[in-house]
């Protein structure tokens, strides 16, 4: 039933997201540890209505470890996004949504991006991502925890 030729396999992708999301969630302290706290979440930008994107930040306990997700809810490829983000270096990315291990397009960011000393979004960095269509990413800092920077 996984490998259903007629559904091209696509039950086997739709499994895959849901176990890497669910390991994801235990590994990440900034996507379980303040879940009912206010300052567990930060929006980045959630006012591009026009291009059906929304980003935001999770934090972990104590400010000083963070993930990012964006979601393009469009079938089209958004390339060079600028979002801000509190670090600098390199972001990695821990999930795409359109990877090809789930079915999907491979349209991504080769792993990560480097952040620039360009503020965006009332954060001193920026990135710029390709989001791929009807996809989701989340990344984080490479250096993982990091002290939060003063804006």
């Amino acid at each position: 039933m996984l490998d259903d030729p007629i559904n091209g396999g696509r039950h086997r992708g739709v499994q895959s997201v849901v176990k890497d999301l669910n390991g994801l969630y235990r590994t990440e302290s900034a996507l379980h540890q303040q879940d009912c706290e206010s300052r567990g979440f930060e929006w980045i930008d959630c006012h591009d209505a026009a291009q059906s994107v929304l980003a935001w930040l999770r934090w972990a306990q104590g400010q000083n470890d963070c993930v990012m997700s964006v979601c393009n809810f469009t079938p089209v490829v958004r390339e060079g996004y600028r979002f801000g983000v509190p670090f600098g270096g390199r972001w990695i990315e821990l999930f795409n949504s359109d990877a090809a291990v789930y079915g999907g397009s491979d349209v991504g960011n080769l792993g990560g991006v480097q952040a620039e000393p360009i503020a965006c979004h009332g954060k001193p960095f920026s990135v710029l991502l390709r989001l791929p269509p009807l996809g989701a990413l989340v990344l984080r800092p490479e250096a993982g925890r990091r002290q939060k920077e003063a804006l």
